[in-house]
């Protein structure tokens, strides 16, 4: 099982330099990826705030044109099967979290969104996990988690 994160959703919808990568995985892949509404819900939060940031200084950010085609495609994907929402029991995922939080962000500086996706990989039973983040990367391989990319 793979889940993928937002930085990869990021690089999926919307052009940046790690969008060829991305689109190289998903393109070899045979099975739909894993997500959760706490992935989606931080893929749109995080176009809406490109979207705001580019309001307020035109070399931030991206325009609304950019965000809604981003998110119209990922829903398009949605809807062929790309992504098999899992069954997900958030108090176990925060648990895990909580301990991952003690175990790694003295250490390695984690924010609490890439340790929730961590978690949610774990919860999962996923075994490979999809970032380009490089310090989110560090946390998932010590918790023995593949990430290819």
């Amino acid at each position: 099982m793979t889940y993928p994160d937002t930085s990869f959703l990021c690089a999926l919808y919307v052009p940046q330099s790690t969008s060829g990568s991305a689109i190289t995985f998903i393109e070899s892949l045979n099975v739909s990826l894993e997500s959760t509404s706490l992935l989606f819900f931080e893929f749109r939060q995080s176009v809406h705030f490109q979207v705001f940031r580019h309001g307020k200084d035109r070399s931030h950010g991206y325009p609304l044109s950019i965000a809604q085609e981003a998110l119209a495609a990922l829903q398009a994907d949605v809807k062929v099967g790309l992504y098999c929402h899992a069954a997900v029991d958030w108090a176990d995922v925060h648990q895990i979290a909580e301990r991952l939080a003690f175990q790694h962000t003295l250490q390695g500086g984690h924010r609490s969104f890439d340790i929730l996706h961590v978690a949610t990989a774990l919860h999962l039973g996923a075994s490979k996990f999809l970032t380009f983040d490089a310090n989110q990367k560090r946390l998932a391989q010590a918790e023995g988690l593949v990430v290819p990319l």
